[in-house]
């Protein structure tokens, strides 16, 4: 299977996109699998896909797993897993791993279509979510979406057991890769609009779904810190959102950070014109005053 890539990816140049219908996974990079044409649109879609790479972050460090098959409001999906896996070596790019529970908060997802507390539970538990940790290498095998930029591995919000995704783990604790680092002046230009690159050389697009590092930053204003809080950092010139997650040293009063400080987290896209919404999401944080960023992916970054 490994040998289609290169065909494969043959045929995303030649032909501008890639629809497949068959059930057989066609085995792809994550750069492959996150191109986009020059309005930002994916270029894979439909089908079946398998990705290997290393998994960054703690899956409840940035949404919250808890079923509760109570909630009826629309577009609110009760409890959700997702990890986020980067490709290795020439592999630049990364994919997000997703389920939700009530997909029937959906407007056009059948009333009982959404998962019971009983059966999210037991989807986690076949998933094996506790098994995985940041720095495993992994190997995913699932349906996919488009999601404000970026293809995402789900269940194409239909929880018949045929639209399972699958994770395998090939190798325990590999660790985590190096985060990169990254100047607020290859993600905005001077006037603070985001460098939108459809090849994916450059800008938010070249880094996303990766470990980055941003160093000499502050926030603009830091009154909402807090789980699930957006707050912006700034050079003096340009700006970025950051995304906090919901790692238990993340909380109201937790903020010691002393300006200005470096930012290690996720590279992600939450963008509905698919050409911004570049943002950094930082699963945890550990306390040390001078970092934001999880313990794990401070080590990785060889700080102490």
């Amino acid at each position: 299977m490994k040998g289609s890539i290169r065909s494969v990816w043959g045929v995303i140049v030649c032909l501008g996109s890639l629809v497949w219908a068959a059930d057989e996974p066609v085995w792809l990079t994550h750069s492959q699998f996150q191109a986009v044409n020059d309005k930002g649109e994916q270029l894979v879609s439909g089908g079946k896909v398998v990705l290997e790479g290393i998994v960054l972050n703690y899956p409840a460090d940035l949404v919250d797993p808890t079923a509760d098959d109570t909630i009826t409001t629309p577009f609110n999906l009760g409890g959700q897993w997702q990890i986020f896996v980067q490709g290795e070596g020439e592999d630049h790019a990364g994919t997000a791993v997703w389920i939700g529970q009530l997909y029937n908060n959906l407007p056009w997802v059948a009333p009982d279509g959404g998962y019971s507390n009983a059966e999210f539970i037991a989807e986690l538990a076949r998933i094996n979510s506790a098994r995985f940790t940041p720095g495993d290498r992994v190997r995913v095998t699932g349906y996919f979406l488009s999601y404000k930029g970026k293809n995402n591995i789900n269940e194409l919000h239909n929880k018949d057991p045929m639209y399972d995704f699958r994770i395998e783990l090939i190798a325990k604790g590999v660790g985590l890769p190096v985060p990169e680092v990254v100047g607020l002046d290859q993600l905005k230009d001077a006037e603070d609009r985001y460098i939108f690159d459809p090849l994916r050389l450059s800008g938010g697009e070249y880094y996303q779904g990766r470990l980055v590092k941003i160093k000499g930053v502050w926030f603009v204003d830091d009154a909402d810190w807090g789980p699930n809080a957006q707050l912006l950092i700034t050079d003096g010139t340009r700006t970025l959102p950051v995304k906090l997650g919901r790692g238990t040293g993340i909380y109201k009063g937790a903020n010691n950070l002393v300006r200005p400080f470096d930012v290690i987290g996720i590279m992600d896209q939450d963008s509905t014109d698919l050409r911004s919404g570049y943002r950094v999401w930082v699963p945890n944080y550990d306390g040390n005053g001078r970092v934001l960023a999880s313990f794990e992916h401070r080590l990785a970054d060889g700080l102490r």
